[in-house]
């Protein structure tokens, strides 16, 4: 890291802070040539994540989405936005731990559907039933046995 003042490359680092999270740490460094203190901030990098859609189009990963079609499927349901924030969170730290820089959507709505499925039953079902698109009343009833099982 250079000073900002002298512009060596030689600091030590006086103090270490973990911020947002644990996602950044915050450093107070200390030139070794001028004693200057200065700052700097170290944070994880992602690569962006590219979505494949069924349709073969390609659009980077929005895990708003994600968000929005849990709240859909939760809706009316005892389940709170910190249980949905924090398995969106666990979604996305999978897809980016995979190392894949695209991912099918099918991929992730198989994740969303295993979360749903631990968090709540009915929530699971209601995604399920527009992710799967059941054409009729048997592959809901089907569905609704393997979670009987």
């Amino acid at each position: 890291m250079h000073c900002i003042k002298c512009g060596c490359e030689e600091s030590k680092v006086i103090d270490s802070r973990s911020i947002e999270e644990g996602n950044s740490i915050r450093r107070r460094r200390e030139c070794l040539n001028c004693k200057h203190r200065f700052t700097t901030y170290e944070k994880i990098e992602y690569t962006p994540i590219v979505v494949i859609k069924k349709n073969g189009l390609r659009q980077q990963f929005d895990r708003s989405k994600i968000i929005n079609g849990m709240l859909r499927a939760c809706e009316k349901r005892p389940v709170s936005i910190e249980q949905i924030e924090k398995a969106t969170d666990e979604i996305e730290m999978e897809i980016n731990n995979s190392l894949d820089k695209e991912v099918p959507a099918s991929k992730i709505g198989d994740l969303v559907i295993q979360k749903l499925k631990e968090i709540d039953e009915i929530a699971y079902v209601r995604f399920a039933s527009v992710y799967r698109q059941f054409k009729d009343i048997n592959e809901f009833k089907e569905e609704l046995n393997k979670l009987l099982r």
